[in-house]
C-alpha cells in the first residue's frame, strides 16, 4: 500500500520545521534545505487556518499598540473568523479570483483582514501606502489595472477625480459611493473556497519606491512571498511563540515582509506600534512593555534609537535585525554596548525575500550584511565581463530552478509583461542593480546601486562607504554621498549631512566633520564637499540620492550652506 501524499500544509510545515532546528547552524541549514514546492498553495486557507488556528487558535496573532494610548489583541482564531465574513462579503460584491484590488490603510486590523481575505478570494492585492498624493493613487489604479479600492475614509476624497469602475470601500466610516467597511459583519463567519489556488497564480503586485525612476510593477504568487519568507524567518531568528515587532509602513514590501507573512510562517505573534509621528523612547517603551523578543528597524530607526541612552531601557529582546539600507558599524557597536544584542544585516528587495544575511549564531563581520541564505545562491558578477568575480553586481542564480522567493517578473502597464524581465533576468540569473564584494569566507559587503557608484579620478567611490564614516561623527544623524563636478579630478565626493537633534550648521562643525572624514579615508575617497541640508526620500524612507546628483549636476554656484575642503586649509 503506497504512502499517502503530503499535503501542501504538511509539506510547508517540514520546510518551516527544518529551518527552526537549524536556526544556529547555517552550514546544515544552507546543505539540507530546499524549497517546498506545490502545484496549489494558499496561505490563508492551508497554512493560516489550516495550522495556526487549529494550533494556536487562542494565541494573539496581531497586537496594535496606538501612541494615544490603546492596545488591542486579536487571535489567529479571531482573525480567521473576520477574514472569512469579509472574503464572502467581498464575493457578494463581485470581487473575485483575479480582481486587482488597491489597499491604502494604516496599521490597522482591517488591514491583515482584508489581506487574509483577498487571498481566501483569489484577489490580487496592490498595496500603497497612506501617504500617496490623488496623482500617485490615479497612476496606480491605471497601471495595476485596479478594480477594487480598500481605503480609510479621510483619504477617500483623493480618489474623487480617479476615473474607472471600481468597488470602492472606505473603513472608518460610510462616504458617499462608497461601501461601508462595517457592513462585512454582516457576512456568514464560514467561507468555503470555490476554486484551487495555483502556486503561480497572482497575489501581489508592488509599486517599488522610485529611488531612481517611476516606480516599476513587481508581482508576486501565492508562493513567492507567502513559501519564500521562510528564508526572511530564518534570518530573523523567529520560533513559535515569539513577540516580533517590525517599523515599516503599510504599502510597501518589508511591512508584508514583518508584519505578515514571517512571524506567522514561525507561529508568533506580529506586534505593532501605530503612530501619528515617530517617537523614539515612545518605541523603546512598546519594546519593552509589550515583551516583544524580536525586533526589525530600518536603519533610519536605528541611528535615532542610538541618540538615546538604550541602556535605560531593560528588554526582553532576543534577536534585532534591519533592513531596508545597509547597517553602519557605528550604529552596530552602540546598541551591543547597550544591550549586548548584535544588530544583525539582511539584503532583499521588494523583488525578493531576504537573499543574504547574518543568520542567529554567526559571525557578525562589521560593514557585512552576511552570507547567503539557505534557498539562495548568489553570484558576484562583474557587470562589463559577466564573469564571477569578487567584486560586482549581486545576483540570484536562477537555473536549473529559481529560488520560490524570487519575483514573478515585472508587469507593464498593459498588463502583459514588462520589457525590463529579459534584462533582470539574462544569463540563468536575477540582477539586483546592487553592487557588493565578497571575501574568501563568503562575507558580503555592499558597496551600493549600480546607479550610485561614481568615479573620482578614476577611483569607484561607494557611497555607502563615504556614508558609514560621516554617521560616526557625533553630530551627524543622516549622510548621503554623491558625485560633485570637479575639473581636475571630473567629480569629487560630496556630502550632503542632516544633524542629530541640539546641533546648528556652521562653519566650525563643517571644519570639524571634514577633519573627521580626513583622518578615517585613503585620500582618494575623502569627503571634499559638504553641504547641510534635509535629505530627500521616498515615503519608505529611503534615501533619494537620484534628486541630489541631479541638483549637482545643474548647480552653477557653491550653495550659501555648502563648505569646501579647501577652505580650511
Amino acid at each position: 500500500m503506497s504512502e499517502a501524499k503530503p499535503t501542501a500544509t504538511e509539506t510547508f510545515r517540514r520546510a518551516r520545521d527544518q529551518l527552526l532546528e537549524l536556526r544556529s547552524d547555517y552550514d546544515a541549514a544552507r546543505e539540507r534545505f530546499t524549497w517546498p514546492r506545490f502545484h496549489q498553495f494558499n496561505f490563508a486557507h492551508d497554512w493560516f487556518d489550516g495550522a495556526l488556528v487549529v494550533e494556536r487558535g487562542d494565541q494573539v496573532a496581531l497586537r496594535i499598540i496606538t501612541d494615544d494610548g490603546r492596545d488591542d489583541s486579536y487571535t489567529f482564531a479571531q482573525l480567521s473568523r473576520r477574514a472569512n465574513q469579509v472574503a464572502n462579503w467581498m464575493l457578494e460584491h463581485g470581487v473575485v479570483r483575479g480582481t486587482r484590488m488597491l489597499v491604502v490603510l494604516g496599521n490597522q486590523v482591517e488591514l491583515w483582514e482584508v489581506t487574509l481575505a483577498a487571498m481566501k478570494v483569489g484577489a490580487v492585492l496592490v498595496p500603497a501606502s497612506t501617504l500617496l498624493t490623488a496623482a500617485d493613487l490615479a497612476d496606480r489604479v491605471r497601471r495595476a489595472h485596479v478594480g477594487a479600492v480598500v481605503t480609510r475614509s479621510e483619504i477617500a476624497e483623493r480618489f474623487d477625480d480617479v476615473p474607472g469602475d471600481f468597488f470602492r470601500v472606505t473603513v472608518g466610516g460610510p462616504r458617499p459611493g462608497w461601501r461601508d467597511y462595517s457592513e462585512s459583519a454582516a457576512a456568514s463567519p464560514s467561507f468555503v473556497a470555490t476554486h484551487e489556488t495555483g502556486a503561480n497564480d497572482p497575489l501581489l503586485i508592488y509599486f517599488t519606491s522610485g529611488t531612481t525612476a517611476l516606480p516599476k510593477l513587481v508581482e508576486h504568487t501565492h508562493v513567492s512571498y507567502p513559501v519564500g519568507h521562510l528564508s526572511t524567518m530564518y534570518w530573523i531568528g523567529l520560533t513559535p511563540g515569539d513577540v516580533h515587532l517590525n517599523v515599516s509602513s503599510p504599502g510597501w514590501a518589508k511591512h508584508a515582509w514583518s508584519c505578515v507573512f514571517a512571524p506567522w510562517i514561525a507561529g508568533a505573534t506580529t506586534c505593532v506600534f501605530d503612530y501619528e509621528r515617530f517617537n523614539a523612547a515612545r518605541l523603546l517603551d512598546v519594546l519593552r512593555d509589550a515583551r516583544v523578543t524580536t525586533f526589525c528597524a530600518p536603519p533610519t530607526v536605528w541611528r535615532t534609537l542610538i541618540q538615546l541612552d538604550l541602556a535605560m531601557w531593560q528588554t526582553e529582546l532576543r534577536e534585532v535585525v534591519g533592513a531596508g539600507e545597509p547597517l553602519n558599524a557605528e550604529v552596530i557597536e552602540r546598541v551591543r554596548s547597550a544591550w549586548g544584542l548584535t544588530i544583525r544585516d539582511g539584503f532583499g528587495q521588494t523583488e525578493t525575500t531576504v537573499q543574504v544575511g547574518n543568520p542567529p549564531g554567526q559571525i557578525v563581520l562589521p560593514g557585512s550584511m552576511g552570507r547567503p541564505l539557505p534557498g539562495y545562491q548568489i553570484d558576484i558578477v562583474d557587470p562589463t565581463t559577466g564573469r564571477i568575480a569578487d567584486e560586482g553586481e549581486i545576483c540570484v542564480r536562477c537555473e536549473p530552478e529559481r529560488p520560490v522567493g524570487v519575483m514573478a517578473g515585472y508587469r507593464s502597464s498593459d498588463g502583459g509583461e514588462d520589457e525590463r524581465n529579459e534584462e533582470a533576468f539574462y544569463s540563468g540569473r536575477y540582477h539586483t542593480g546592487d553592487l557588493a564584494r565578497r571575501d574568501a569566507n563568503g562575507y558580503i559587503t555592499y558597496v551600493g546601486r549600480n546607479d550610485d557608484v561614481f568615479k573620482s579620478s578614476d577611483y569607484r567611490i561607494s557611497p555607502f562607504e563615504l556614508e558609514s564614516v560621516l554617521i560616526e561623527h557625533p553630530a551627524v544623524a543622516e549622510a548621503a554621498v554623491v558625485p560633485a563636478p570637479d575639473e581636475a579630478r571630473l567629480s569629487v565626493p560630496k556630502a550632503y549631512v542632516s544633524l542629530v537633534a541640539g546641533q546648528v550648521p556652521s562653519r566650525e562643525l563643517a571644519g570639524d566633520i571634514l577633519r573627521h572624514c580626513r583622518e578615517r579615508l585613503a585620500g582618494f575617497k575623502r569627503v571634499r564637499r559638504l553641504e547641510f541640508a534635509d535629505l530627500p526620500k521616498t515615503i519608505s524612507g529611503k534615501i533619494r540620492r537620484v534628486e541630489l546628483r541631479r541638483a549637482e549636476s545643474m548647480r552653477e554656484e557653491p550653495s550659501d550652506n555648502e563648505y569646501r575642503e579647501e577652505d580650511f586649509t
